[in-house]
């Protein structure tokens, strides 16, 4: 086998575990950036829900307290605030969802699905757990979805929901008596869900590893042809014609042209050596001539 031949085995083989490794590490990366990417988008979403909430129950709730009495304004809900304002978001990413699932909810939009149940039976009966983040498949493509309690945190949210003769009369009025009372304080009723597309930025993260792994294999492919073409120039060529010469000095022609050996590297030293050599038996054959 020659020795150039020795050589790019070699090198290709190195390169194919070198690609093997950056591959996986890379490919390890941007997928673990890309889900916290998503992670992230869910806790922005989650925060600006808690914040309308807080907002609505500190700032509008109050102010609407006298108009209570004669109509039932929903408006003055925290969860209903913050699910429409969600709504309105969705206009412009629909992929995006909210919801306050509840197991016993007044109104029927925010009744929990059986996997939304799940989560909310999960914080039941474990209080220890704040948090909940899995993924599931949507009509819209693969979601991450973020979940967090829904406690019963005041005596003030008990008023609407305790008992139907607690309850304002506007409220039983528009939403009947049938559900969403019997709540307790500090209950753990429902989950607030935020769900987010996860299928876009894995995308990215795909996309971004086959450019990696495209620019990687380009650099190889570069270092392989410049490497073989100094490797032959250097190497593989003065080699080849230090053997012919040789080969023809071993066959007793001993006029053949010296080598030309430039440079001081090993290739210029034995081509040096190779020429006294040839020099030196020249002499020997002379004198046994004689």
């Amino acid at each position: 086998m020659k020795l150039i031949v020795k050589f790019n085995l070699m090198f290709i083989g190195m390169f194919l575990l070198g690609l093997s490794v950056a591959g996986s590490i890379s490919y390890s990366l941007l997928q673990k950036n890309a889900r916290e990417e998503i992670l992230q988008n869910a806790r922005i979403m989650m925060q600006s829900t808690l914040a309308t909430r807080s907002y609505t129950s500190t700032q509008i709730a109050p102010l609407l307290q006298t108009q209570m009495k004669y109509t039932f304004l929903p408006q003055t809900v925290s969860a209903y605030a913050a699910t429409e304002t969600f709504n309105f978001l969705r206009n412009a990413y629909p992929e995006f969802t909210y919801k306050e699932a509840t197991l016993n909810p007044t109104n029927p939009r925010d009744r929990a699905t059986d996997w939304e149940a799940d989560i909310v039976n999960q914080f039941r009966n474990n209080e220890n757990v704040k948090e909940v983040i899995g993924e599931r498949e949507t009509p819209t493509g693969r979601a991450l979805y973020l979940a967090q309690p829904l406690r019963i945190p005041s005596e003030a949210c008990l008023q609407c929901h305790s008992t139907v003769d607690a309850a304002p009369p506007t409220m039983v009025e528009k939403y009947g008596n049938a559900n969403g009372f019997g709540w307790k304080l500090h209950e753990i009723v429902g989950a607030q869900v935020v769900t987010v597309p996860s299928d876009v930025p894995l995308q990215r993260a795909n996309q971004a590893f086959q450019m990696f792994m495209l620019s990687l294999t380009g650099v190889f492919l570069f270092i392989f042809v410049v490497l073989n073409l100094m490797l032959y120039k250097m190497v593989i060529r003065p080699v080849t014609r230090l053997s012919k010469l040789a080969d023809e000095v071993s066959l007793g022609n001993l006029d053949a042209p010296e080598f030309p050996a430039k440079g001081k590297d090993e290739i210029g030293a034995l081509g040096a050596s190779f020429d006294r050599m040839r020099k030196s038996l020249v002499k020997a054959l002379n004198l046994l001539e004689e």
